[in-house]
């Protein structure tokens, strides 16, 4: 989810979680230590790159980035996704859905 919201720009935190939140039309709200937990790990895998903004008005924001492998992992990492969801409407729908 994070990759995917970084593919349309860079960002930083609290911007990640609005992004999330709105494109979910309020469905899905992730918690900022859980935002900041997935951003430290996909930085220390090398698909999310950081970096200091320059703001001239009010505090210093860390924006964040996807890499070239992130972007990488954002394409196998759905095709997964993909692949599972298939699987798991395929063993719903066996009895003809009526559960």
């Amino acid at each position: 989810i994070i990759l995917c919201t970084l593919e349309d720009g860079d960002s930083y935190g609290y911007e990640i979680l609005k992004h999330i939140a709105t494109a979910s039309h309020g469905e899905y709200e992730m918690k900022e230590p859980s935002l900041y937990t997935s951003l430290k790990r996909l930085e220390g895998q090398g698909f999310v790159q950081s970096y200091w903004g320059d703001e001239t008005q009010g505090a210093r924001r860390k924006y964040y980035r996807v890499t070239q492998a992130g972007t990488r992992e954002l394409k196998e990492a759905t095709e997964r996704w993909v692949r599972v969801r298939d699987i798991i409407d395929h063993l719903l729908m066996q009895d003809g859905g009526d559960r």
